[in-house]
Formats: C-alpha cells, structure tokens, sequence
C-alpha cells in the first residue's frame, strides 16, 4: 500500500478557499478536494468528519484572519486615513462576503462541531459590525458622516459596495477609486 501524501493545514484552507469561490458550497466535496490535494478522501476524513465541519473551521479561520487586519483600523489616525484603510482591506478581501454567505447554507444540525462552528461565525460577523461603530462614530464627530443616518446601514453599505462585482475589468485602482468616491460623495453630479 502506498504512502498518502501529507498536507498542511494552510494548503487544506487554500485549496477549500479556491474550490468554493469557483464551485460554490453544493459543488464543494471531499473527492473534489482530495483530487486537488492528490490524497485520498480518507485522508481528509481523518481530520475532518464531513465538509460542513471542515468549510466551518475553514470560514472560522479566515474570519479570525480579517478581524486581526481590521482591528489594526485603529492604527490610524482620523477617519479619512481610517476609511482609506478600511476600503483596503475589504477590497483585498472581497471573497470574505462570498464566504459569509455560503455559511447560511451550512446546515446546524450535522454535528455539534458544525453547530458551534456556525455560532461563532455569527458572533464574529457581529462583533466585526460592533467592531466598527467607534469607525462610524469618529467619522460622525469628525463631522464626515451625515448624523442622522444609522451607523448599521453605513456599515453595510460600505461592506455591500465593495462586494460589487467588476465584470467589464475596470483596473482595479480605477475601480477602488470609484467605489471610494461613490461611498464619499454620491454618484449624482452637484447642481
């Protein structure tokens, strides 16, 4: 009997990471990520007990991954180096809203794993919206942000905005540059 192949545990993420942007949760599988890995799914059934297990811990990961670059927001200094660095990041990082909601297709009662998995998914996406009310709130005592709209709907449509998809191939600091100044002033053109 031959030898399986070892694999790391940030080639495993990747690789689930590449599978399910180009698949989609329904067309994730064991067999798709063991050809990928060139392992048998056995292998991958010995850490994992089935792909909702291993997709949770996966999108738990990369989460906590995010949250460590977004709280390092408080590194600058004033909203507008704030924002800049916000939009950075979640331009950077736009697979994060693809992985969010794939998680809503996770079904909770596989396993205990998967149940708590998904709780602390849900903790983390609040805690990461919490996480940015003192954002919203210095950009609103900076007199940047208009008071009178919710500081949730702002979050949102920030993190909405960027998740956009750029199907005509806009360069990317061209298309950066847009979604900045479409969030900042508008798309309507002053009178």
């Amino acid at each position: 009997m031959a030898r399986e192949r070892k694999f790391s545990k940030d080639e495993l993420y990747q690789l689930t990471k590449e599978l399910l942007l180009h698949h989609g949760y329904e067309g994730f599988s064991f067999s798709l990520l063991a050809d990928h890995l060139d392992v048998s799914r056995g292998a991958i059934y010995k850490y994992y007990k089935n792909k909702d297990e291993l997709i949770t811990d996966f999108m738990l990961h990369e989460m906590n991954q995010f949250l460590v670059e977004l709280r390092k927001i408080e590194q600058y200094s004033g909203f507008d180096a704030q924002f800049d660095y916000l939009l950075e990041i979640i331009l950077r990082k736009t697979e994060i809203h693809q992985l969010i909601g794939m998680s809503a297709q996770i079904p909770t009662e596989v396993n205990e794993n998967v149940k708590r998995n998904k709780l602390e998914l849900d903790k983390l996406h609040l805690d990461m919206y919490r996480y940015l009310q003192s954002f919203i709130q210095l950009g609103k005592d900076e007199s940047r942000l208009k008071p009178h709209i919710a500081n949730g709907l702002m979050l949102g449509f920030i993190f909405q905005s960027v998740a956009i998809p750029n199907h005509f191939g806009i360069p990317h600091s061209e298309w950066v540059q847009s979604i900045k100044e479409i969030i900042s002033h508008g798309m309507f053109v002053s009178k």
